[in-house]
């Protein structure tokens, strides 16, 4: 799903996640690197071409204001090319619901990212 190049953003409420994403990057050679704010998220897009922004729903607040900066009024073109996928615990339908009506190009079960990961 991800292109080749570009990095591959973040946001992970969980340590065990974030080493997993970080890991399955480094063994695909895509640069992963972490966003715990919208100020990060800037940062990262003012100096690398991002191709991802990968979503745990475990942290809705954060998930849900990385997605308005994205998929925003005040959104450029390159934000708006930054595919969004977001994934949560299977239970969570309504976060599913929100993330999709906010901008997420794929959202998924907790299980189904954990699985599909390296092609991802």
């Amino acid at each position: 799903m991800v292109q080749e190049t570009g990095m591959v953003l973040y946001a992970a409420a969980d340590l065990i996640f974030a080493t997993r994403i970080k890991g399955t990057g480094e063994a695909v050679g895509v640069p992963c690197r972490p966003v715990r704010s919208v100020e990060m998220l800037e940062a990262r897009l003012a100096d690398s071409e991002v191709r991802a922004l990968l979503l745990d729903l475990d942290a809705p607040e954060l998930a849900l204001e990385l997605l308005g900066r994205l998929r925003g009024p005040g959104a450029g073109e390159a934000e708006r090319a930054v595919r969004i996928l977001a994934w949560g615990p299977h239970v969570e339908t309504e976060l599913f619901r929100q993330a999709r009506a906010a901008g997420a190009d794929e959202v998924m079960t907790r299980g189904a990212f954990t699985a599909g990961l390296p092609e991802l």
